[in-house]
């Protein structure tokens, strides 16, 4: 047998203690480095591998494509109205709906576009579109906006995933060719972590047992190195990081307090746990909220919804103004498409992708204004109509990162962004 494999004959060089363990971890048999779940070493080479802009982001994704007409872009006296007033906000010129009062007293923080125009009215291609700034039928996949702003903007001193899904109703599209280090963690609705994450065994048991394995694993793929063995690891590696950080997960206490201004709901304690992983240093957060897909019965469903999103949006801009954050968070509400400005026979409205809304706010943009406008019924853009690829250059540049930063499929370049996307400038300070 092998000397090298015998536990009993490891002298103090072979021996592998916890720092060496990490250092071992730090560059998987691919050559992978864990970069997602922050450094496992002061490394300097791994803290230069892109440029690290200590912004985060918050996406608010209203599941199933939220109505535009009663949000943000009211046609008040017109046919396409529907039921609910506008109200105006502390910002002269700008309305938004009766039933989002928390939101109207923030308006001075948003950057309203009013005029999105994308490919897809299709709750697949346009989720896919709008995580990505692509096309779907890509012959490769292509990473969401979450393992982007991963690669750049994470803290490499951080246990923490720098990717987090509250809820997986917006669709999970993951890393795309960044690599299995980049992908999501996905938790509950109400950004509560899965069960694996809960350790069965002590610290000192779990580490005894990371080193064996290391051990082992690193052995092995000296003489059998692959990408699989890489995601393999990676994989287990996240889950041995993620047991040491979860207590930033558990929130119980302080949510006693804070649910009545962010609402008792799985989406308001999703949005409160965003902004406590947001104040440990996770770069991006995703909370969905679904339900909006409201082919019948528009209004009263609408109603309720926004009764939900409403504190809580409002409550988490409050908290993160509060406590210096806002203007390092930039904090997007967004949707795979908007509704048609038409009202079925159900009382509903449908899919709709020619004129509809998403809203900023903080991380550098100019609050307190409209972009770009829809037409007199809203059924098309009218001024400064936005796609997806140009939407996602926003918030790359918003965040720091280069939307066209060039990276390599084997040899194949690719850019983080269609080759004529380009930020919306007029919305960034």
């Amino acid at each position: 047998m092998n000397t090298n494999f015998q536990l009993g004959t490891c002298n103090a060089v072979q021996h592998l203690n916890r720092r060496s363990l990490m250092k071992g971890l730090l560059t998987t048999a691919g050559g992978l480095a864990v970069a997602n779940w922050g450094a496992l070493t002061h490394s300097q080479t791994i803290a230069a591998e892109a440029k690290r802009t200590g912004k985060r982001c918050i996406m608010l994704y209203m599941e199933g494509g939220v109505s535009q007409i009663d949000t943000f872009d009211m046609k008040p006296g017109r046919p396409t109205a529907g039921e609910f007033r506008p109200v105006q906000t502390k910002v002269p010129g700008i309305q938004v709906c009766e039933f989002l009062p928390n939101i109207a007293r923030h308006a001075d923080r948003l950057g309203i576009i009013r005029s999105m125009r994308t490919k897809t009215p299709d709750h697949g291609p346009g989720g896919y579109y709008m995580h990505t700034g692509y096309h779907p039928s890509e012959r490769f996949p292509h990473p969401e906006a979450g393992a982007m702003i991963a690669k750049y903007c994470e803290n490499p001193e951080s246990d923490l995933p720098s990717f987090v899904k509250i809820g997986s109703g917006s669709g999970i599209y993951g890393a795309g060719y960044l690599g299995p280090q980049y992908e999501p963690l996905v938790v509950a609705d109400d950004g509560k972590l899965p069960g694996f994450a809960n350790p069965s065994v002590s610290p000192e048991i779990q580490g005894r047992r990371g080193e064996l394995l290391s051990f082992m694993e690193q052995r092995f793929a000296e003489s059998r190195s692959g990408d699989p063995f890489a995601a393999h690891r990676s994989a287990e590696l996240r889950a041995i990081r993620l047991m040491r950080a979860r207590q930033t997960f558990d929130v119980s206490a302080e949510w006693e307090k804070a649910k009545d201004r962010y609402g008792d709901s799985k989406f308001g304690r999703g949005c409160f746990t965003a902004l406590k992983l947001v104040e440990a240093g996770v770069s991006f957060v995703e909370v969905s909220h679904g339900g909006h897909d409201t082919h019948m019965d528009n209004f009263p469903i609408s109603k309720a919804l926004y009764s939900i999103m409403d504190p809580a949006w409002g409550s988490l801009l409050e908290d993160l103004t509060q406590r210096g954050l806002l203007q390092d968070t930039l904090v997007v509400w967004t949707s795979e498409f908007g509704r048609t400005p038409a009202i079925n026979n159900r009382g509903g409205r449908d899919h709709f992708g020619r004129a509809w809304t998403v809203v900023l706010a903080g991380g550098g943009i100019k609050g307190g204004q409209y972009y770009g406008s829809s037409d007199r019924d809203g059924f098309e853009v009218a001024e400064n109509p936005v796609g997806e690829a140009d939407y996602m250059a926003t918030i790359y540049k918003i965040m720091g990162v280069d939307h066209r930063a060039k990276h390599f499929l084997g040899a194949r370049p690719i850019w983080a962004t269609p080759e004529d996307s380009k930020p919306i400038m007029e919305l960034i300070r």
